[in-house]
């Protein structure tokens, strides 16, 4: 195949790409240039995409004798990702900006590219696995280890865009391996930290950097009944499950830690409570993808049953899911729990997932606690 390897500069990207090159693939390497705000330029970033990682991406592209191109999608990146962050949290929401940026950036921007460009493929660092039928449709898979699996922020692919993905990585049993190997092959990146933290902010001060983003406005925090106990700086640099800087200034009644029950951007109002209000058992889903061919019950509009993972890191739970029309949305993505999920807050990303596979995502809309109902208004897709 003729191969698109996309180079982020660090020891993933840097080991697929040289397996793609051992297997015989025609590789051309490139990174994108997403940012163009000084603190993710500077040397010593911790997000990615910075100065370093271009140099790091050349350097590995150098060592395996493969072209190297930087791209840049900096206006495309910010349009899509940074102030989507940005409106979302405005509006009372958590958005996850690596969803946004692999759904939007990753593999449609640089996809399209690169087919229009003659690539047959483009090649990730990511622990995940595509698995092809019989009848020649793909399926998204989680990696071989658990540990290191990457299925949850790849969740937005859908099964054309599987079809142009490649992801050496994803049969390799631990990062460890991946470093020997990068070592054993002279690349430097080798022993290189991996990046955390959200890319466009650096430091990994949210609620400052939202602070300068947002018209911010002092407002109350309500107890579950609507008592006022505290004073907020911005309802929108707070997300639900959240219970480190509420600064209430005197315990509950039952002396237990108060979390963020909602958030009420038009009001100006943050809810918080005990935690046991924060177990949801009921979730509806808009934006809804799906990473290859839908399961019969679902197009049917019967329950079929998923397991469903709601954080990067989080353990799956068991669920049962349809979905349903919707006026505004389309499609709407129903969920009933077996199990309560805490924190569960509108914006975030469900993964749907029988076994190994995941069937496919949506963006949180609302979510219903067995003991607590959010004043939600359904979010127009």
């Amino acid at each position: 195949m003729k191969v698109l390897a996309a180079m982020s500069g660090g020891v993933d990207s840097a080991v697929a790409a040289a397996r793609a090159v051992d297997a015989g693939h025609e590789v051309v390497g490139v990174h994108l240039a997403l940012s163009r705000m000084p603190g993710t330029l500077r040397t010593g970033s911790r997000g990615c995409c910075t100065i370093e990682d271009s140099s790091d991406a050349w350097r590995a592209c150098e060592k395996l004798g493969i072209p190297f191109y930087v791209w840049d999608f900096s206006e495309r990146f910010k349009a899509d990702v940074v102030d989507d962050f940005i409106s979302e949290y405005s509006q009372g929401r958590t958005p996850n900006p690596c969803m946004r940026c692999n759904e939007k950036i990753k593999f449609e921007a640089l996809l399209d590219k690169a087919i229009a460009l003659g690539f047959d493929a483009v090649a990730t660092g990511h622990y995940a696995k595509i698995v092809e039928r019989h009848d020649g449709s793909r399926e998204l898979h989680r990696a071989a280890t658990w540990t290191k699996d990457q299925s949850y922020v790849l969740g937005v692919l859908t099964e054309e865009q599987l079809a142009h993905c490649y992801f050496p990585l994803g049969e390799t049993p631990s990062k460890d391996l991946v470093r020997a190997e990068a070592a054993e092959r002279g690349l430097e990146v080798a022993q290189k930290p991996d990046s955390h933290d959200i890319c466009f902010i650096p430091d990994g001060d949210t609620r400052g950097w939202l602070a300068e983003q947002i018209d911010m406005q002092r407002g109350p925090i309500v107890d579950a009944e609507g008592n006022h106990i505290g004073e907020h700086e911005g309802s929108q640099a707070y997300t639900v499950g959240q219970r480190r800087g509420l600064k209430l200034g005197r315990p509950a009644p039952d002396g237990k830690p108060r979390f963020v029950l909602e958030i009420r951007p038009k009001e100006n109002t943050v809810v918080a409570g005990p935690k046991e209000l924060l177990e949801i058992d009921r979730i509806t889903g808009i934006r809804l993808s799906w990473a290859g061919r839908p399961v019969p019950e679902a197009e049917a509009g019967q329950w079929f049953s998923i397991e469903l993972q709601i954080r990067a890191h989080a353990d799956p739970v068991p669920a049962r899911a349809r979905v349903q029309p919707d006026e505004q949305a389309g499609q709407r993505l129903v969920v009933e729990l077996d199990e309560p999920l805490a924190g569960v807050a509108p914006g975030q990303t469900a993964v749907m997932y029988q076994d190994t596979r995941v069937l496919g995502q949506a963006t949180i809309d609302t979510a219903r606690s067995k003991h607590y109902t959010p004043q939600q208004a359904p979010t127009a897709a």
